[in-house]
């Protein structure tokens, strides 16, 4: 395995690439964009990479379903850590371009939601064709094939482009969540304000079959910042559920979250316990009244008791 490369979603130039240049370790790493999440995650999994950066959420469209679906199948990989990278769009154009001159347009399928708004008032009649990311429309508007690109502002020197618009965006404070995958390990050290990721199948489909496994959750305090149900490729009606939530897996409520999860369903994926981007201590919210490991000990304490007839 390589434990010097990183690789990302590519080309230069991607917002993938500029998250994952927030991170320290990245200045001592070989960083090699990919054409796709899924070769991205491939290469760590071949031993090609030590970890991978991909998007997984957006503000705006939701769920990056490649990265989701390809963290739920396949040889099991575990989420390290999270960057949050607020998103604004310029237009590059090939230099001399003027606004009246743009008939086509490009760039990654999640970025068209976040600027249809500026589309329809400022190039109404302007065709659309997805690429494969931002940076990847920009090298497209470079070789002549359209005629412009959202992307990041930075990727207009690498591809000798200008931007003709900058700071556009249809909701304030957009943002994609990125995370930094590798292989199975030990988790990190809990730091009070992490996230937990699991990927859970349903036994069969019954009537109240997804409340219990958010009871599961539900009675131990366990809060949920983020449920995803996703086909599982076995048929119509048949899904899993890609969940995040609040606290790490030493937790006593979420390891025995967990192990009721375990008890009730086929299978479930542990995609990783990590820190929280962006979130101080002070910023976490209580527990629930009965919820914390000093009371999750006393009442085992207790049960023991019980059962050696100390109470």
């Amino acid at each position: 395995m390589s434990a010097t490369r990183y690789t990302y979603l590519g080309p230069e130039g991607t917002f993938t690439e500029a998250a994952l240049r927030t991170l320290p370790e990245a200045a001592a790493r070989e960083l090699v964009p990919m054409v796709s999440v899924p070769a991205a995650l491939d290469a760590v999994r071949s031993g090609q990479a030590a970890a991978a950066l991909v998007p997984i959420e957006n503000s705006v469209e939701g769920g990056v379903t490649t990265t989701v679906d390809e963290l739920a199948k396949g040889e099991p990989l575990m989420i390290y850590r999270e960057v949050v990278l607020p998103i604004t769009f310029a237009l590059l154009v090939r230099p001399g371009t003027k606004l009246k001159d743009i008939k086509t347009v490009t760039g990654h399928p999640v970025a068209q939601p976040q600027v249809r708004n500026w589309l329809a008032a400022h190039l109404p009649d302007a065709v659309w064709e997805s690429a494969a990311s931002n940076a990847d429309g920009a090298r497209l508007v470079q070789e002549g094939r359209f005629d412009a690109a959202f992307a990041g502002e930075f990727a207009a020197a690498t591809y000798g482009l200008e931007p003709l618009v900058s700071e556009i965006h249809d909701a304030a404070n957009a943002a994609t969540r990125f995370v930094l995958v590798g292989r199975p390990a030990r988790p990190a050290a809990p730091t009070g304000a992490d996230k937990t990721s699991v990927v859970i199948w349903l036994g069969d489909d019954h009537p109240g079959a997804l409340l219990e496994l958010l009871q599961e959750f539900a009675v131990r305090g366990v809060n949920l910042m983020r449920i995803e149900s996703r086909p599982t490729g076995q048929g119509i009606g048949n899904y899993c559920f890609s969940v995040d939530a609040e606290g790490h897996i030493t937790d006593r409520r979420v390891g025995e979250a967990l192990m009721g999860l375990k008890r009730i369903c086929p299978q479930v994926r542990f995609l990783g316990s990590y820190p929280r981007a962006g979130v101080a201590l002070d910023e976490v919210r209580e527990l629930r009244p009965g919820t914390s490991d000093g009371e999750f000990a006393a009442a085992s304490d207790w049960l023991a008791r019980c059962q050696d007839g100390r109470f």
